[in-house]
């Protein structure tokens, strides 16, 4: 499939390896409570997740998937909340999706170095991954604050081919968004979208292919 041998691959967090949405949601839910505003369907915070907490609470406290983070004082609000309540239920109902950990696992058994990166900010990945015991699969993780630039800026995978000791098209994307695929462009990375992600149609993202689930990934690099 792939034109380069892949020596290391960059995955993507919600959305690609864990369903957080019920968790998120709660968090930012009770984050509008705080503000008085009335909650959000799942549905519609799901639309909301991708671009980093910021973004996220910038859509959410507003109800609007077009809104820009500033420093409103009800943003500023809206994301102090959200950072309080997230980080008490990070990993409550949050949970791999099925044959994540299991392809991680296989992954790894290759030889095949793993890295994180995320738009989530590390406060949260961190503990997120240890929490579903997925840590130990990466030799390096990036959350969307770890560097100057985040997804879709291509830095964070260039740090990672560079700290991984691979070439551009040595190191596999593998993500939900078009994020994770415009990320992977830039830097001239090969991509792999997965179809259960928070993008409403993975096929439309332009990703070189798209797979159901993880643990396809070690027949598909064999």
């Amino acid at each position: 499939m792939f034109s380069t041998p892949i020596r290391a691959i960059a995955f993507d967090l919600d959305g690609t390896l864990v369903d957080s949405l019920t968790d998120i949601a709660a968090a930012a839910n009770a984050a509008r409570a705080e503000l008085g505003l009335a909650p959000l369907a799942d549905s519609r915070v799901r639309g909301f997740i991708g671009d980093g907490s910021a973004m996220l609470m910038a859509r959410t406290a507003q109800d609007d998937p077009h809104a820009q983070v500033d420093d409103s004082p009800l943003q500023i609000a809206a994301r102090a909340h959200f950072n309080q309540h997230y980080a008490r239920v990070v990993a409550e109902h949050t949970r791999p999706y099925p044959g994540a950990a299991e392809g991680l696992q296989a992954l790894a058994a290759l030889g095949l170095p793993l890295a994180c990166v995320t738009n989530k900010p590390i406060a949260f990945t961190t503990p997120l991954l240890a929490a579903l015991d997925l840590a130990q699969y990466f030799q390096l993780v990036l959350g969307g604050d770890s560097l100057a630039a985040k997804k879709p800026d291509p830095l964070p995978l260039a740090h990672v081919a560079q700290a991984l000791a691979v070439t551009p098209a040595q190191l596999l994307m593998v993500g939900d968004s078009k994020n994770d695929v415009l990320a992977a462009r830039a830097h001239g990375s090969p991509v792999l979208a997965v179809s259960y992600g928070y993008t409403a149609s993975a096929s439309a993202l332009g990703a070189d292919a798209v797979i159901d689930r993880i643990d396809q990934m070690v027949a598909l690099l064999g």
